[in-house]
């Protein structure tokens, strides 16, 4: 997956903040896997001590747990048993207890907000926080003050952060036969990235992207509408129109009522993961053991996933549901090699490496067409805004981590028009590893700007390439700039060795002018940690300036 903090490496939320930034993983025991833990919490043993009670804790009760063999944790208002857990948590027993007799809410979504921990831990349920009773909302007086999407203007104060974006509205108008949401954002770099939608019976979801923050509509539509819709960004004033079609051409008196969270602009730092349901509708071999997968979105559903973006896939594995970064690709580099070719907005596609005695890979694997996984919406940080005016383009990968490289390079030979070169360097063990290397090589010789050079780790005599690891030796002519001035990219993709490295030399002040380098981590990568140090030495003596050099994480 990609991901470009604006002011660290990985982002917070990052799959490799996960496994890296925020905490290490530890040697686990023998029989303390995964599976080993799904396995105890279908065995019937009693993991809270409460013998299948559920009850209500305050906060004095909650603390009061917060020892190792004893250690309560509140995640969202409900509170967990985390003891039976300590030897199985890939980050540790001391991570665990940062949050023992306490809420850690926050703690929890600065590293593994992404994981479902309602599944992982519903054997652990202790029960809900005691809290003070609320007044419900009244929807109805709601949707009066809620008036075509227009918040009081006090309200609207209260809501946002001085620094943050305008806040958005909404407004609806119709026909004998549509409906059509209008969305004015406030934003001029609004396009069909920035709206996902999502409806099913009579919920209708537009999540709008705005900068660092995400717009929601959510609503109970007072009438049935087909499944298909289209949506229109005008992006000269960013306006939004999503048109639906009604099912019976009857005048509507009102659009629905409100639903949780609707007409909310919230930091996208701190909202939930949205899945679909998406069915598979081919599998295909590229490599011996990497698949390339064509996902088709539900006709209801508006999704299209940025550059620099990753989602999560979600599987039900014996009960309980496990969920995997991915970086969406292209169907291929270029159209004549995929015919005939699916339309973008309605497939999704992913090349991903099956590990045999994984967990979530071959149960992937596993999957007949037909068949669904759940697909969340996208996340990362990364701006497009970093290919304007570029000029040269240095790409490394390492195995599976050319994935997050397949729609940079679509984008930079079709879209940057200042584009002078791309040099991809792709590292694999053996030329059987190599994904896509036809494609590469007819894509090289059909445009000039493209060079690719394949490096092995472990080649048969007959191989004539490069051959070694990432090291200095093979970087320093890689490296060289179209003109001395130009406009430069430089994007690595490696193991998560590589992303650990490039966090410490970060931290450590070693890089510090590079701190945005665009690193996509990969752990199916064969690149060590030592040896992406070099390639971090030698772009500091290259002296690339800290806007030449970016982050992403794969």
């Amino acid at each position: 997956m990609l991901n470009v903090p604006s002011q660290s490496f990985p982002a917070p939320r990052s799959q490799q903040r996960v496994a890296a930034g925020g905490r290490s993983k530890v040697p686990l025991k023998q029989g303390r896997s995964l599976m080993d833990w799904i396995r105890l919490t279908k065995s019937g043993k009693d993991l809270t001590g409460l013998k299948g009670r559920l009850i209500e804790v305050t906060e004095e009760e909650l603390k009061k747990h917060n020892k190792k063999d004893d250690c309560w944790v509140c995640i969202r208002g409900f509170v967990y048993n985390v003891s039976p857990y300590m030897e199985y948590h890939p980050g540790g027993e001391d991570e665990l207890m940062r949050a023992a007799g306490s809420d850690g809410t926050e703690l929890f979504d600065q590293v593994h907000r992404w994981v479902n921990y309602e599944s992982m831990l519903k054997e652990c349920l202790v029960g809900r926080m005691a809290v003070k009773p609320t007044v419900l909302k009244d929807y109805r007086e709601e949707e009066k003050k809620v008036l075509n999407g227009m918040l009081p203007k006090s309200q609207v104060t209260e809501t946002l952060a001085k620094e943050g974006p305008s806040y958005p509205s909404y407004d609806w108008f119709q026909t004998d036969s549509l409906v059509t949401i209008a969305i004015y954002t406030k934003q001029k770099d609004i396009n069909l990235d920035s709206i996902i939608v999502d409806h099913q019976d009579d919920s209708f979801r537009a999540e709008t992207i705005i900068k660092d923050h995400l717009y929601l509509i959510h609503i109970g539509l007072s009438h049935e509408v087909q499944e298909d819709f289209s949506v229109r960004v005008i992006e000269s004033v960013g306006k939004i129109e999503i048109v639906l079609k009604k099912k019976e051409n009857t005048s509507w008196n009102f659009l629905g009522h409100p639903l949780e969270n609707h007409h909310s602009l919230i930091p996208r730092k701190d909202t939930g993961l949205y899945y679909r349901k998406c069915q598979l509708i081919s599998k295909e071999d590229v490599t011996h053991d990497t698949r390339l997968f064509c996902l088709m979105l539900p006709p209801s559903t508006h999704l299209q996933v940025p550059i620099g973006q990753h989602v999560y896939l979600r599987l039900p594995i014996t009960g309980t549901e496990i969920v995997k970064p991915y970086t969406p690709i292209s169907g291929s580099l270029f159209s004549e090699f995929k015919e005939p070719v699916l339309p973008n907005n309605k497939y999704i596609y992913f090349l991903i490496k099956i590990y045999p005695t994984g967990l979530f890979t071959p149960e992937l694997d596993r999957l007949q067409i037909g068949d669904f996984v759940s697909v969340s919406s996208p996340e990362g940080n990364f701006k497009i805004s970093a290919f304007q005016e570029l000029e040269d383009l240095f790409l490394l990968a390492a195995g599976t981590g050319f994935t997050p490289m397949v729609k940079i390079l679509n984008y930079a030979l079709t879209d940057i028009p200042t584009l002078r070169k791309v040099k991809l360097m792709f590292f694999n063990k053996t030329e059987d590893d190599i994904i896509w290397r036809s494609q590469l090589e007819k894509l090289a010789f059909k445009d000039k700007r493209l060079d690719v050079e394949f490096v092995l780790s472990a080649p048969t005599s007959e191989w004539n390439g490069k051959q070694g690891h990432i090291s200095p030796a093979l970087l320093s002519e890689f490296f060289k700039r179209n003109l001395d001035k130009s406009k430069v990219l430089v994007c690595i993709c490696g193991p998560v060795p590589f992303t650990e490295q490039g966090i410490r030399l970060e931290c450590s002040g070693t890089i510090s002018a590079h701190r945005n380098l665009h690193l996509l981590g990969s752990s199916n990568s064969p690149a060590s940690a030592s040896q992406i140090t070099g390639t971090y030495r030698l772009l500091h003596d290259l002296n690339f300036s800290k806007n030449e050099i970016h982050s992403f994480t794969a």
